[in-house]
């Protein structure tokens, strides 16, 4: 990610935009044609799930967001909020064509970020469909797990450096809820919490208990 943050004060000045603390950088369901390079600042991405706001991700300088109203045409799928000052590349269809003729090294890594972000954001919505809280917690580190390259299916103990807060984030839960589910399964010895580290003992045991819950989703509809 770091070659894309080669961006000279012309290319900043033509494209940079700031946001205040809190602000709203667009909202859920409203139309878009633009996407965004973060350059500094935390944004948070927001989407409403049961008729609550959840918070399902924390993004950092040199990750991009709102990217699919660009390739599916569609309304945000998400709240985007400064969470930080924040300052922002913002890009459109027309520009970003430019962008592949004036930079087309950077356009590729950018092409390439885009198809990884289509399938996270897939797979994070396989999370969130399912009904079961403590599937939901599950499958968070079947994800890790899978981003990490590591047989699910093959593999018992592995840690992650992560904490109850991100674990809420990504499965849609509240912080509450996560972490009663997270210290209900230490209690039982299936996980070990340590400041900023989880360690899952039986990761086939997660995989069984989500492909389950997965299948019985699927057979409701």
């Amino acid at each position: 990610m770091a070659g894309l943050m080669d961006f000279g004060p012309a290319f900043i000045e033509k494209f940079g935009k700031n946001y205040k603390k809190n602000e709203i950088i667009f909202c859920e369901y409203e139309p878009g044609n633009t996407f965004y390079f973060l350059l500094k600042g935390r944004v948070k991405i927001n989407k409403i799930s049961s008729d609550s706001e959840k918070t399902l991700d924390i993004l950092e300088p040199g990750e991009i967001f709102g990217e699919m109203s660009i390739l599916e045409e569609a309304p945000r799928s998400a709240t985007i909020i400064a969470m930080d000052d924040v300052k922002v590349l913002e890009f459109n269809k027309a520009n970003f064509e430019s962008l592949m003729t004036a930079k087309p090294e950077l356009a590729i890594k950018l092409l390439k970020i885009f198809a990884k972000r289509i399938y996270d954001q897939k797979r994070r919505l396989m999370i969130l469909v399912l009904n079961e809280p403590e599937a939901r917690v599950a499958d968070v580190f079947l994800m890790l797990a899978e981003n990490k390259n590591i047989n699910i299916t093959d593999t018992k103990e592995v840690s992650f450096n992560i904490n109850s807060e991100q674990v809420a984030n990504w499965c849609g839960l509240d912080k509450v809820k996560c972490s009663e589910i997270l210290n209900h399964l230490s209690r039982q010895n299936r996980v070990t919490i340590k400041p900023n580290e989880i360690t899952i003992h039986n990761m086939n045991e997660f995989y069984r208990l989500v492909t389950s819950k997965r299948k019985s989703v699927f057979a409701d509809k």
